[in-house]
């Protein structure tokens, strides 16, 4: 209706009506909602930081131990396969014996002349059948694949017999040394594996004279290269203490 106000709208009971009444105090409950809680005192403060700074320290530790938890557990329970040679390492490892030896000329040597190299050694008659002439042909070339470390190893012949060596072989010796051995003596220095002759085997010596591996009998061109990988880590673990040269001998060059 025209002229009427907004106050026309409120009933007269409702205009008379306390104020208290028209606009009634929230529940006690709902009250309690909107209390603020106290601060943390200083010893909660002091307690809360320090357990983040334990948990903090403990990561960095776990950080830090890391590398070396992981390489005992790999150690101790994954246990890696340790690399195994191809030649028999000897646990008794003879030196060589103290005997006169005599070269091919007829010249008498002294058979510790050959210390302070590496000796790729052979043994067996001086009429050298077939398997004898393999051994001499693996020996050379198994130097040869050494390269510039080729110099620290000496490739050896020993005879144990009085057969004279074929002709034709020796322009092939022309690089090893050849010393005809007192009957007996290379047999009790150097012994092949069981079941095998020692003709059979190539035997490696190092340069203080002590027989320290044994290739398998048999030797061929296919296996070869793992016999070269032998040498060339024996070379290489000696190179601070070994070098080319050092004491080779003369004899039955």
């Amino acid at each position: 209706m025209s002229g009427s106000n907004s106050s026309d709208l409120v009933s007269p009971s409702a205009a008379a009506a306390p104020r208290s009444e028209r606009h009634p105090a929230p529940p006690a409950d709902e009250m309690l909602g909107l209390t603020v809680h106290s601060l943390p005192s200083p010893e909660q403060g002091l307690a809360r930081h320090q357990r983040r700074g334990r948990w903090k320290m403990l990561a960095v530790l776990a950080v830090c131990a890391a590398p070396v938890v992981a390489s005992y557990f790999t150690y101790y329970v994954i246990r890696p396969t340790q690399q195994r040679s191809f030649g028999e390492l000897m646990a008794e490892q003879a030196a060589l014996p103290a005997v006169q030896a005599t070269t091919l000329d007829g010249r008498t040597v002294a058979l510790d002349t050959l210390k302070g190299q590496w000796l790729l050694v052979s043994a067996g008659s001086g009429r050298c059948a077939q398997q004898c002439e393999n051994n001499l042909y693996l020996q050379r070339q198994l130097r040869e694949s050494l390269g510039k470390d080729k110099e620290r190893l000496d490739w050896v012949w020993l005879i144990e017999d009085e057969q004279p060596v074929d002709a034709r072989l020796l322009p092939a010796l022309a690089q090893a040394t050849v010393l005809r051995m007192p009957p007996g003596v290379v047999a009790q220095w150097l012994k092949p594996a069981a079941g095998h002759a020692l003709q059979e085997h190539l035997y490696v010596v190092d340069p203080l004279g002590h027989w320290m591996m044994r290739f398998p009998a048999d030797l061929d061109k296919a296996s070869a290269g793992k016999a070269r990988r032998d040498l060339e880590r024996l070379l290489r673990a000696s190179s601070s203490w070994d070098e080319a040269g050092r004491g080779s001998p003369s004899a039955g060059r």
